[in-house]
């Protein structure tokens, strides 16, 4: 009967390491599960933080490369009281252009082709007149550039705008629903 205590005994002691080696393994494991949603929750707080930052500052290096071109044009604005010759101001508001343009190019922003004399496309135009064709080889094509358009990285970022020559039948409805697809 001893040895039937004795095991039993024994039996209780192992089982009692066992139980607090589990109880062990148990906290570790919660320890660690907390630690880790703790560096989780971190990770996504950072990181969300570093995206605010990132939409908030993109245009950042753009606008500081347009900062120059604005100084010229205050020097040009200046200047241009002082001065007779409006070969000079003209000059000034060409040098002005080329740079804003060289800015604008080195963001990956381009102008598109002139479409002058090219026929009218729904796809790539923008109408905002209708007028009657000079020569009716003009018909259906732009006849005038009302304001250019530009593109970011090869992607239509303004459609140019354009005024196109009437074909035989067409309706200034017809600028109305070109001008509400944009």
């Amino acid at each position: 009967m001893h040895d039937a205590e004795a095991d039993g005994r024994e039996d209780v002691s192992e089982l009692t390491a066992q139980l607090l080696a589990a109880k062990a393994d148990a906290a570790d494991l919660k320890d660690k599960w907390l630690r880790l949603n703790a560096e989780f929750d971190n990770f996504r707080k950072r990181t969300a933080k570093e995206r605010l930052e990132l939409i908030q500052f993109a245009g950042e290096n753009a606008l500081k490369n347009l900062l120059p071109v604005l100084d010229d044009m205050e020097r040009a604005i200046a200047n241009n009281g002082k001065t007779e010759e409006i070969q000079v101001v003209r000059e000034g508001f060409h040098l002005i252009q080329n740079k804003l343009l060289h800015v604008l190019g080195s963001q990956g922003v381009k102008p598109m082709a002139d479409a002058k004399g090219q026929p009218f496309d729904t796809d790539r135009h923008e109408a905002i007149t209708k007028a009657p064709a000079p020569t009716n080889d003009l018909k259906g094509k732009v006849i005038e550039v009302a304001e250019n358009g530009y593109t970011l990285h090869d992607k239509v970022i303004r459609s140019p705008r354009w005024s196109s020559a009437n074909r035989g039948g067409d309706h200034p409805s017809a600028v109305r629903q070109t001008r509400n697809r944009t």
